[in-house]
């Protein structure tokens, strides 16, 4: 049976907080209440909020150098489109993330400040994991999560930009369907489910940014596994790697160029 459930009690993050040990604190709050019981479970999957993260490691820039910290933090711009509020880019960032304003957000920050993407979320869940396992004795995975907008839907969701001691892709290549047919490109996303369902519980302005994955202990393995980069799409097998001005705009211009 799949559970999912907020951990309550994480305060404010500021800068040079131990994102383990703050944690740790809520796990041992929430077992006192509960008599004692422990809380963390062989198995157990953290989705963690990205923005924390982002606050401990210190990655905040003053909210006029917004623009300025979008383009330093961009690889390629994917489309550009200008409205009655300004611009908005479609980039990809340095962690090959492709996103609107390369992950640069406002929300939930302090006044006068937006927030960076974490430096390397793989890394930063590593470290957690790591934390978590050596102070609670469990064998436990963690997703660092984050909002995106998604190509042909509206809405946004949470996805998986970090994760540590999980499997994060589920390939069923190879394997026969219910019906005994075989599967040719069925590869599912683990950790962007797992980092989806979780925000039905964490939300967006509830100040819950971890919750517990309960009940996928087949996919909690060993630290080294694969990072979430490995969801990344290369962009040579990417087939709508351009917004359509975009491509429209490098069509021409090879035009020019192979024009006698």
């Amino acid at each position: 049976m799949l559970t999912i459930f907020a951990l309550r009690g994480i305060p404010e993050v500021s800068p040079g907080d131990d994102i383990a040990a703050l944690i740790s604190a809520a796990l041992d709050a929430e077992a006192a209440a509960n008599s004692g019981e422990a809380i963390l479970r062989d198995g157990d999957i953290l989705a963690v909020t990205s923005k924390i993260v982002s606050k401990a490691e210190g990655r905040l820039v003053r909210a006029d150098d917004r623009e300025d910290a979008i383009t330093a933090e961009t690889v390629r711009v994917v489309a550009s489109r200008t409205h009655a509020r300004g611009v908005t880019r479609i980039v990809e960032n340095k962690l090959g993330l492709v996103l609107a304003a390369a992950g640069v957000d406002s929300s939930n920050t302090p006044d006068g400040y937006v927030l960076l993407l974490p430096e390397d979320p793989d890394a930063s869940a590593r470290a957690l994991a790591s934390a978590l396992r050596e102070r609670f004795g469990v064998i436990v995975g963690v997703v660092i999560t984050d909002t995106l907008g998604r190509p042909w839907r509206e809405g946004q969701a949470d996805a998986a930009i970090g994760a540590a001691g999980i499997r994060v892709l589920d390939d069923l290549r190879g394997s026969d369907d219910a019906n005994g047919r075989r599967l040719d490109a069925t590869v599912g996303a683990t950790a962007d489910e797992i980092a989806s369902a979780a925000d039905l519980v964490k939300g967006k302005s509830s100040g819950l940014p971890v919750a517990i994955v309960r009940g996928l202990a087949h996919v909690v393995g060993d630290l080294d596994l694969p990072g979430a980069r490995m969801l990344v799409r290369p962009s040579a097998d990417d087939m709508f790697r351009l917004g359509t001005q975009e491509a429209w705009d490098e069509g021409y211009e090879a035009g020019l160029r192979a024009a006698p």
